[in-house]
């Protein structure tokens, strides 16, 4: 037995309680394990890159709960949005997510994801898995999975420990810092991001 698989036993209560944590984890390692072969199939697919783009919009819209990293990396700033600044962030976010992502897709081709063990956390599953690329050094990335809103989706990931949520917001943050806390100063970059990377 791995030292994190017998922490996470030892972490974990007896009876009942353990049984549905451990249900609950398998279900967890199924979603992210399926989500993880439809990204994989597309980074490895001969596909031009407008087909890889709109197959990994799909992919995205399915299994990431993308309007609550939208709300989660905007913090407080998202209180002093006008309802029309907060529309066009959110529909700025699913695009920039999508390109960001798109963008570095060429960098993975031939990437394998390996399955490990899951956690409960206090409203979600963290599922491990480890990441190879070739010409690279194998890299754990944890998935983050939520199932508030009914059905599984993914609200983070931590890549080497750091959380790919936190580091936007903190990037959101410190931009809106140098433009005096101006939303449509945000929502313009958010656009010339993605324009320069389409």
């Amino acid at each position: 037995m791995t030292m994190i698989g017998a922490t996470a036993l030892l972490a974990m209560p007896p009876g009942p309680v353990r049984r549905a944590w451990a249900q609950a984890g398998e279900r967890a390692v199924a979603f992210v394990k399926s989500t993880s072969d439809r990204l994989v199939d597309v980074v490895n697919s001969a596909g031009s890159p407008a087909e890889k783009r709109r197959r990994l919009a799909e992919v995205i819209a399915a299994t990431v709960d993308v309007d609550d990293i939208a709300r989660f990396c905007l913090g407080r700033f998202w209180r002093i949005a006008t309802p029309d600044q907060q529309t066009q962030y959110m529909g700025l976010f699913h695009d920039l997510l999508v390109t960001e992502i798109a963008s570095h897709l060429g960098e993975y081709q031939g990437v394998r994801v390996t399955m490990g063990l899951a956690r409960a956390s206090t409203d979600t599953e963290i599922v491990i898995t480890m990441v190879d690329r070739p010409n690279n050094p194998t890299t754990q990335v944890d998935w983050v999975v939520s199932t508030a809103s009914g059905s599984p989706k993914i609200v983070d990931l931590l890549a080497g420990g750091t959380s790919m949520r936190l580091t936007q917001s903190a990037d959101f943050t410190a931009y809106l810092s140098r433009h005096q806390y101006n939303i449509h100063e945000l929502i313009a970059g958010m656009r010339q991001q993605i324009a320069q990377n389409q």
